[in-house]
């Protein structure tokens, strides 16, 4: 039986959350599809206490034996805790206690299938991978979903709906796979992948209805600002007009995957507290200042979300005691989170300021890869500089206030006409008026207007309910954002050159799929001839480049700036013989295709195959979106 549900869920750093809209029963048409709806996710929200919440707080506690069970309406029995109960405990047993598992899930330098998390956790303390963690949270989401909707109707399962699970869009090709593979464990079969950021579009279209088009014209570039829980996001989306009057939205650049978001923020106002503690004459030791972050979070929301408040309280338990009574006490002020974001986070630089780095100790401890510089500011200038020419490509678009400062020269920022925010984090005003104002600056000083901001409502939900939009876009509900790979991509071809002492052979760059290449289509490559090595283990290097879009498939680079091109996690694999020999090398050459899942397909075809249709295949996820 086919889908009766399009569903959306925000896979997030620090909230999960799920949406959903009947599919529609004609399968298309022009007439609009009711919005998606949330999903209140039954979960515990103390021991022993069931609610049902909008946001599914991605976290999961292992407690100990003597905490008896978790029990849920679905599993009287269950051993661990997933959600605001989960959160709240992390204050008291930070040890216990597994967050950012998103994060977690795109950091190369370790095993994301090993157990690692928690990390640093006494060796009691169950461990499991970035993989189980975001699994557990499908899990729970799958199981809710259920027991709401599914009991008397198993056609009704959330595994036999049509899944639609947002990434960031700097997610690399290893991160989405584990993504899907997550996804896969709890059950999910029918599954897209959607750019977070082009969902919070989506979400604000679906909001704004016909009155969409009257924000944004032909000629505006809108910046979708996503800081969440665990990363940075910046996209640019064009509005460009059609030979037949009508607008289309292309997505022309994506940033870099920024690990900065309100993970460390909550750790910039847990030291903060920690000062105003020292001051006291009250030493915290390091899983007392792990609870205080925690704490810090718990404080940081509840003070953005409700303006009327001047002060949180922190509770975190004195040193070698579990007693109420010697618990630390203090509270964080509504002008400390401000001061410490604001300039901290969102400081008023240049527009040729970039990101700072500084050297790394020869050692350090088992971490996520932060982000070296925490401004905000510093890394959108940087993404505005590198994408100055996102829109010079793209056909019959005309830039909006494009006057220039009268000096002829090329601009030198990319120059939005538009912001969106999404994430937490810009719930905040005082965040939100900062960037404006930065930017707005920016933009005068590159002769151009300052932008406009998007009215935008629940930015904790708008992701969720955009990648069910979406869905109900594909299935002709609504506008399509264009865009294909948000990247070009490349192999490398390791140069035959005799051995030197200390030098490690060329490598060429071939690409294989330029910048925007569409989804099920196929890359005409020159026919040059390749060897490939069959029967031992071999390793492919592959590239992307966010800021190459002249480069054509078949296109060889020897050379590149420092910047244009990124490498991938290698993939190593061992081609089969197919009757040859092992260590031989088969002259071959290359075709390569996105396919309709979003993977790019590199197939190399023996010259004097040993059976018909004789090919080796390698897949790449290059999913930008679906």
């Amino acid at each position: 039986m086919s889908a009766r549900f399009i569903i959306g869920i925000d896979l997030g750093t620090t909230h999960c959350a799920l949406s959903y809209a009947r599919v529609p029963e004609d399968g298309g048409g022009t007439q609009r599809a009711p919005s998606p709806e949330v999903l209140a996710v039954p979960q515990l929200v103390a021991q022993g206490a069931l609610e049902a919440r909008p946001l599914l707080p991605s976290f999961m506690y292992i407690p100990h034996e003597s905490e008896g069970f978790q029990a849920l309406p679905w599993d009287a029995e269950r051993r661990f805790a997933v959600g605001e109960h989960a959160r709240a405990r992390g204050v008291d047993a930070p040890a216990r206690l597994i967050s950012s598992a998103k994060s977690w899930l795109s950091h190369p330098g370790i095993d994301r299938r090993g157990p690692t998390l928690p990390i640093g956790a006494p060796e009691d303390v169950e461990k499991i991978s970035p993989v189980e963690a975001s699994w557990r949270y499908l899990e729970h989401l799958t199981e809710a979903w259920d027991h709401l909707f599914a009991k008397d109707d198993p056609e009704l399962a959330l595994t036999k709906q049509e899944i639609v699970i947002t990434v960031p869009a700097s997610f690399d090709a290893a991160a989405r796979d584990l993504t899907v593979e997550a996804a896969s464990a709890a059950g999910f079969e029918d599954l897209t992948l959607l750019e977070e950021p082009q969902a919070a579009v989506y979400a604000w279209i679906d909001a704004a209805g016909e009155a969409w088009r009257k924000h944004l014209q032909p000629g505006d570039v809108l910046l979708v600002v996503d800081v969440g829980g665990g990363t940075t996001d910046f996209s640019a989306i064009a509005a460009a007009p059609r030979d037949d009057g009508s607008l289309e939205l292309v997505r022309v650049a994506v940033g870099d995957h920024i690990l900065l978001g309100g993970d460390n923020m909550d750790l910039a106002l847990a030291h903060v507290v920690k000062a105003k503690l020292a001051a006291e004459g009250k030493e915290l030791d390091r899983w007392q200042m792990t609870s205080l972050t925690h704490a810090a979070r718990v404080a940081k929301e509840q003070l953005l979300g409700d303006p009327s408040m001047e002060a949180a309280p922190i509770v975190i338990a004195g040193r070698g005691s579990k007693l109420l009574g010697a618990s630390i006490r203090t509270e964080l002020t509504r002008d400390e989170i401000t001061r410490t974001l604001v300039d901290g986070f969102f400081p008023e630089v240049a527009s040729s300021a970039r990101p700072a780095t500084r050297a790394r100790a020869g050692l350090t401890q088992l971490g996520l890869p932060y982000a070296q510089d925490p401004a905000i500011t510093r890394h959108l200038a940087a993404f505005l500089g590198r994408q100055a020419g996102a829109t010079s490509r793209l056909e019959g678009f005309v830039p909006r206030g494009a006057a220039g400062d009268g000096s002829g020269r090329a601009p030198l920022l990319l120059h939005p006409t538009a912001v969106l925010f999404n994430g937490g984090v810009m719930k905040s005003a005082a965040l939100r008026e900062r960037l404006v104002a930065t930017l707005g600056a920016w933009l005068e000083e590159d002769g151009a207007p300052r932008p406009r901001v998007l009215p935008s409502d629940d930015l904790d939900l708008a992701v969720a309910r955009g990648a069910a939009a979406y869905g109900l876009a594909r299935r002709g509900r609504g506008l399509r954002i264009r865009g294909g790979t948000a990247r070009a991509y490349y192999v490398g071809i390791e140069g035959a050159v005799p051995a030197v002492p200390g030098l490690e052979p060329p490598i060429t760059a071939l690409c294989l799929a330029p910048f925007g290449m569409e989804e099920g289509t196929e890359a005409t490559l020159p026919p040059q001839e390749f060897v490939v090595v069959v029967g031992e283990p071999v390793r492919f290097r592959f590239f992307s480049s966010s800021v190459r879009r002249e480069d054509q498939a078949g296109a060889e680079l020897e050379h590149w700036k420092a910047g244009e091109l990124e490498e991938l996690s290698p993939i190593e694999v061992t081609l089969p013989t197919e009757g040859r020999r092992e260590g031989d090398m088969v002259p071959v050459q290359l075709r390569a295709s996105v396919t309709e899942v979003g993977t790019l397909l590199l197939e190399a075809i023996p010259r004097e195959p040993q059976k018909p249709n004789e090919r080796w295949r390698i897949e790449l996820s290059v999913r930008a979106e679906a």
